[in-house]
């Protein structure tokens, strides 16, 4: 995606954000955050839109801590965090193609870094303030979801302190079945490696037993075996991986406690 394309949308994820918050109040529980109220979502997301603003506007190099999440409340609250996006959205519009500041993920430049990183944390705590509704999501285009889950697999859980690791090594897919995207990710002691392809890459079903589930998937055509396979459309993938939906969104195939260890380690802080 376009840069342009990336902060337009922030822009929209924002707006819904702050509209299903509003709608919800300050006091509504966010069913995707046990323990958080919609108050706790918008300061934490305030937060981080500031805090990515200052990296934009001021040009730190290194890191540079937030500044805290503040004491308001109400529709205080919602205005400060209205502006706070207001204003990050406005500083990635303004920014040089140049940019140079500290990023953490590998990115084009530092501009598409914090564009794409703001856009998939508003469009995460988006659902998030959506389902303290109850009521149908907004639905994420298949190329940003796409996008979104590559940001995660080949990105944040690349990094040393990805909790997502086994003894024994597996291998899990994941295939977009409106994208042609697919992700084989190797799960290890180390850090996960993910790679990704382009193009289809077969069916990637095994023969299932009596209950349903199957064996290990692979294909006929010599094509690499996995021990777990995650299909589904990218927006049902994106929000899967995030574990904002549960598993049962997704089509499983071969061994559940691979997609296990991925829904009980994979929470990024």
């Amino acid at each position: 995606m376009q840069i342009t394309e990336l902060i337009a949308s922030l822009s929209d994820e924002g707006r819904l954000l702050a509209a299903a918050a509003e709608q919800a109040g300050p006091g509504a529980s966010v069913p995707t955050c046990p323990g958080w109220q919609i108050r706790h979502l918008l300061r934490h997301t305030g937060m981080v839109h500031r805090w990515a603003a200052a990296f934009v506007t001021e040009g730190h190099t290194s890191y540079h801590p937030d500044g805290g999440e503040p004491d308001l409340d109400g529709a205080e609250l919602l205005a400060w965090f209205r502006e706070g996006h207001r204003h990050l959205v406005r500083s990635l519009e303004e920014a040089p193609a140049d940019l140079e500041c500290w990023t953490f993920l590998p990115a084009p430049s530092p501009l598409a870094f914090w564009s794409r990183r703001q856009l998939n944390e508003t469009t995460v705590h988006r659902v998030d303030a959506e389902s303290a509704l109850g009521g149908p999501l907004t639905p994420v285009s298949a190329d940003r979801a796409a996008d979104g889950i590559d940001e995660l697999l080949t990105g944040f859980h690349a990094r040393p302190s990805s909790r997502v690791r086994s003894d024994e090594p597996r291998t899990l897919r994941v295939r977009a079945v409106d994208t042609e995207a697919t992700w084989t990710v190797r799960i290890s002691q180390e850090p996960p490696r993910a790679v990704r392809t382009a193009g289809p890459d077969g069916d990637g079903t095994g023969k299932s037993d009596a209950t349903g589930e199957s064996d290990a998937t692979g294909e006929s055509d010599g094509a690499e075996r996995v021990d777990c396979e995650l299909s589904g459309t990218a927006e049902g993938l994106f929000l899967t991986l995030w574990n904002r939906l549960p598993l049962t969104a997704v089509t499983l195939r071969g061994d559940r406690a691979v997609a296990r260890l991925w829904t009980d380690n994979s929470a990024v802080g």
